[in-house]
């Protein structure tokens, strides 16, 4: 009676999400005025390490597809000058490594402030720093780039503390970790172990953190010439990502956002979290083909009012954006703040008037309830480019068949819920 019963809930669940991704499915993401306004947000809020990088990786996924790890295209990327729409992530690397200059300390460092010690935020910067170096930026503004990339790599390598099997800390002053999948909460991640001040508790955000970083991983496999020499090391990956998948999703609320503490219903509802999951769900789809999950649009369709048309009609998903003119441009639209009235309508709950993220955790403080997240802002803008790199394939998933099999029922529902969250926040 339990597993029947538990059967009978996913199920539920699954139809759920499928009726509204069908939905989803017929639908734009945000508008290019939107979008545009969420990044403007970002640009305004980044200010620490972990912050800046999440930007960078952001835009350039959003901006120039081509030169993100997330994409089918080989790597490294094509040398010599970046492209216009690379402006604003060089112009980061530069700001960052001439402040690092300045400062003058030698030898193994990180690429900034390690924000109170925390030894594993500065290096999402690298991916800017290096692409500044791979395109010749050093040869225009004289910065050294790969000096600066080069002493942030020996930081984590000797200077940082680590296990007795070579596990990097996080934090600079102890070793503390990440060793975290829970088996007994169904693959989440506990969120910090080992040292002091430990939290077994499964943060969302920190598992969403955690399948986008692997996920990054795998696609620099991917697309380099080891991945034939790292085939196991790729499988590892996607089943690490599928595994938090498979233990999350079946916490998702019925209002379609985590709780800040996926499994703890005491937690305040977190808008963050639930955007970078779901952007790891399509990336996941299109790197490692595992899309299984998803029902059928149309099966589910005929279950709802909606009744949306066949996936023949859908519009077509927004395309990247054309190349800017210079880095002047690039920072008059980051700066530029849309006609509120012209940018949020009735059904963008998730938004604020000025198109804040809304709700999220505390970026600073992961306990309490935040209001500005520039990381939230972040995800938002990798949700879109995930999805629209998905849409642009073709939806690979999106009429894939469903079965139940013993203990799948979890992961079954993954794909489904997302439909619930493009919908929530994004008015769809």
């Amino acid at each position: 009676m339990m597993r029947t019963g538990k059967s009978l809930r996913s199920w539920n669940l699954i139809l759920a999400g499928g009726i509204l991704l069908a939905s989803t499915l017929r639908a734009q993401t945000l508008t290019d005025d939107q979008l545009d306004a969420v990044k403007a947000r970002l640009a305004e809020g980044a200010t620490h390490s972990w912050e800046i990088g999440t930007r960078t990786e952001a835009l350039i996924e959003s901006d120039t597809p081509t030169y993100s790890v997330l994409n089918n295209t080989s790597l490294p990327p094509p040398k010599g000058q970046a492209p216009s729409s690379l402006d604003e992530v060089i112009s980061i690397a530069s700001s960052v490594v001439q402040a690092r200059a300045k400062a003058d300390v030698q030898g193994p460092q990180p690429l900034m402030d390690a924000n109170g010690g925390a030894a594993g935020d500065p290096p999402s910067i690298g991916v800017a720093v290096l692409l500044a170096n791979w395109t010749g930026a050093g040869a225009q503004d004289g910065h050294d780039y790969a000096g600066a990339a080069q002493d942030q790599l020996e930081y984590l390598l000797e200077k940082v503390p680590k296990t007795s099997d070579g596990a990097i800390s996080h934090r600079q002053e102890q070793v503390q970790l990440q060793y975290l999948v829970d088996s007994d909460a169904g693959g989440m991640w506990k969120h910090i172990v080992m040292g002091q001040n430990t939290d077994s508790g499964h943060w969302s955000t920190g598992n969403g953190w955690a399948a986008a970083g692997m996920l990054r991983v795998l696609g620099t496999i991917q697309n380099s010439q080891y991945a034939k020499n790292m085939k196991k090391q790729a499988k590892d990956l996607s089943g690490w990502v599928s595994e938090i998948h498979g233990g999350i999703y079946p916490h998702l609320r019925s209002n379609g956002l985590f709780g800040n503490y996926a499994d703890d219903s005491s937690t305040f509802d977190d808008a963050s979290s639930t955007a970078i999951l779901a952007s790891t769900v399509y990336r996941l789809a299109l790197l490692a083909g595992i899309h299984t999950h998803l029902p059928k649009p149309n099966k589910a369709a005929r279950r709802s009012s909606r009744q949306p048309p066949a996936l023949s009609a859908l519009p077509a998903p927004r395309k990247p954006p054309p190349p800017r003119a210079s880095s002047a441009t690039s920072s008059a639209a980051s700066s530029a703040s849309p006609s509120a009235t012209a940018l949020v309508g009735p059904a963008m709950q998730h938004f604020t008037s000025d198109m804040w993220l809304t709700p999220v955790v505390n970026p600073n403080q992961f306990g309490i309830q935040g209001s500005k997240s520039p990381e939230g802002q972040a995800f938002v803008v990798e949700l879109d480019a995930a999805w629209r790199d998905w849409a642009a394939l073709g939806s690979p998933g999106a009429n894939a068949a469903v079965r139940v099999r013993g203990g799948q029922a979890g992961e079954l529902a993954v794909l489904a819920c997302v439909g619930v969250v493009l919908s929530l926040l994004f008015g769809l």
